[in-house]
């Protein structure tokens, strides 16, 4: 039985940085290349980054990826790695017309090759095109209709992307018909809460389906909104788990297969939807044994890492995000508002631990409202983290502002949060900070935040956690230090006061809104699982209570599309996920 050394690479990708991420691919196979490894792949759209989205209608940007994919094949082979086969995700072009999608010869596709002896010794396109949630591929590209298959020292490895895994059909069954001895499939897949048990249980399922060992490759990072937070597993024909790579985590995974030989018999043509079998011989059957992985940064054969536990999972999510949206962006720094309170406690820790408390610049905006106690929670939050700390009273700027407009209720408690937030932006442009918004996912759905005010900033980290999240993140932050041995960086008293925006006297948030708890799984039940307000109060909810909270969301839309972008960890975020009209008549609530 051959034996096969795979390595596996999950690393991140810069969207638009085809330079850069050619580099990437060419330093990880060279490292893969010392590992000893006889094939090599990168997740899905490496090359170009994922999601491009409309740049994939650019055909400048369409040549140039093709440019550097075959540039990069030539690299490989003079620095003396063209004899190993790489598999790398780019964007590409159909070679033909697709009637049946309306689309000309040339149409856009998400594509991936293998590269081997300095050409391009296969390339292929994704079959299944996802377009629900944050994906509109149909919009982009048209499908692939082979199976890719290729021969690494005798055995047949199946080549799939992505969605090709996540629906039925397709390039599974079909690598089973083609009698493959490993299918592999390199993927951008986003992250989402509890994802990763889903996951690991599709993984075990198609391979049981493709009848063979089936290694899934997945990407790490951000990008935008998105995180990718890699968890790259292989598991055998049974589903048994061979390996497992850590969540969050760039680096290279090697192991060693032992797979069947390739079939002599193994069927040509067309196998399973239609599916045309394109199948490349690099190398026959070489020797039986592989050279051990020497030392190096790669992830050993047969490692398994343990998934994260649920709050840490998400916690990492928010601390990706933000680490990649400041470094790919260009921002060497980040500025929050300081109030005392959780939200922005808990954006300060997360800052902190993405960035490093030297980039982190905090500063404290008390009115005559602000409670002592909110003062001091700021300042104790900032010597606990050790980020930059100030303090800047908006009282001079209110009295004048009120003065010559004679303004009161709402209208005065709203300019307060608005003269904050022109601060921010003030100390923004003339120190080069990125803001952060500190709004939760509870706010931002009933719209309990103030448009320019505590909606200002450039990106919203915890924008897709509900408030009851925010409260366990924060103490699970604070217990993983005490663990540790270390400091807890969110003062206690910002996570056992009632929250309040302190903008008049004795205000709290229950004063506007539900708590939290209750208004928390209404939000879920409404946002995340778009029930009908029937379904809601059938689930045991006051009709009462969900009327109100659900008319709160619908007339909010038009502040949620003006707040800034946040990472997404729910199959929901308020974004691209979630696309209603702001001119809306309709009302669940009648």
């Amino acid at each position: 039985m051959p034996r096969l050394r795979l390595a596996l690479n999950q690393i991140d990708s810069t969207v638009g940085d085809i330079d850069g991420n050619a580099e990437s691919v060419l330093r990880w196979t060279r490292h893969s290349a010392e590992q000893g490894a006889h094939l090599v792949a990168f997740p899905e759209m490496t090359l170009t980054g994922y999601p491009v989205e409309d740049l994939a209608l650019r055909s400048s940007f369409v040549e140039a990826s093709r440019t550097a994919l075959r540039s990069l094949a030539a690299r490989l082979a003079d620095e003396g790695l063209g004899a190993v086969p790489v598999v790398v995700g780019h964007l590409d072009r159909s070679a033909t017309a697709q009637p049946r999608y309306g689309q000309p010869a040339g149409a856009p596709q998400n594509a991936a090759a293998v590269l081997h002896g300095g050409e391009v010794a296969l390339s292929f396109a994704k079959h299944h095109l996802p377009n629900y949630g944050v994906f509109d591929e149909f919009r982009y590209f048209v499908p692939g209709d082979t199976l890719p298959v290729v021969r690494v020292r005798g055995v047949d490895v199946a080549l799939a992307i992505c969605e090709d895994l996540w629906q039925d059909g397709g390039r599974v069954p079909a690598a089973r018909s083609a009698r493959a001895g490993l299918l592999l499939s390199v993927n951008a897949s986003p992250y989402e809460r509890d994802k990763d048990d889903t996951r690991l249980e599709l993984v075990g399922k198609r391979a049981q389906e493709a009848g063979c060992t089936t290694a899934y490759l997945a990407m790490t990072g951000g990008q935008d909104e998105l995180v990718f937070d890699g968890d790259s597993i292989v598991v055998d024909r049974d589903g048994t788990v061979l390996a497992r790579a850590p969540q969050f985590t760039e680096g290279c995974m090697v192991l060693d297969l032992d797979l069947p030989a390739a079939d002599a018999e193994a069927p040509t043509g067309v196998v399973d939807d239609g599916l045309r079998i394109d199948r490349v011989v690099l190398s026959e059957a070489g020797q039986e044994a592989a050279d051990a992985v020497p030392a190096g940064e790669s992830w050993r054969s047969g490692g398994h890492a343990e998934p994260l536990d649920d709050d840490e999972e998400v916690y990492s999510a928010l601390v990706t995000g933000l680490r990649a949206y400041v470094a790919k962006n260009g921002f060497r720094s980040v500025l929050i508002g300081l109030s005392g309170g959780i939200d922005s406690a808990l954006v300060a820790s997360i800052a902190c631990d993405a960035l490093g408390a030297q980039q982190v610049y905090g500063v404290s905006m008390p009115s005559k409202y602000s409670s002592g106690h909110s003062r001091d929670d700021a300042a104790e939050l900032a010597r606990r983290t050790g980020l930059h700390y100030r303090t800047v009273s908006i009282e001079p700027m209110f009295d004048a502002s009120t003065g010559a407009l004679e303004l009161t209720g709402l209208a005065e408690e709203n300019l307060q949060s608005r003269l904050r937030g022109t601060l921010l932006m003030a100390l923004s442009n003339q120190e080069g900070h990125l803001v952060l918004a500190p709004g939760n996912k509870s706010e931002l759905a009933v719209g309990y935040s103030t448009l320019y005010g505590d909606s200002v900033g450039g990106y919203g980290p915890i924008k897709d956690v509900y408030k009851t999240s925010v409260f366990r993140l924060a103490e699970w932050r604070n217990r993983a230090a005490r663990d540790r041995g270390r400091t807890p960086p969110i003062p206690e008293n910002s996570i056992t006061k009632p929250p309040s925006a302190e903008l008049r006297p004795g205000q709290v948030d229950t004063d506007s809104l539900p708590d939290y708890p209750v208004l928390d799984a209404i939000l879920a039940l409404y946002v995340d699982g778009d029930r009908g307000a029937d379904e809601i109060v059938a689930a045991g909810y006051d009709r009462e209570l969900v009327t109100r909270t659900l008319r709160m969301v619908d007339t909010a839309e038009y502040k949620r599309r003006q707040y800034p972008p946040g990472t997404k960890i729910s199959s929901k975020g308020f974004g691209k996920d979630r696309r209603l009209p702001v001119t809306n008549r309709w009302r669940e609530s009648g």
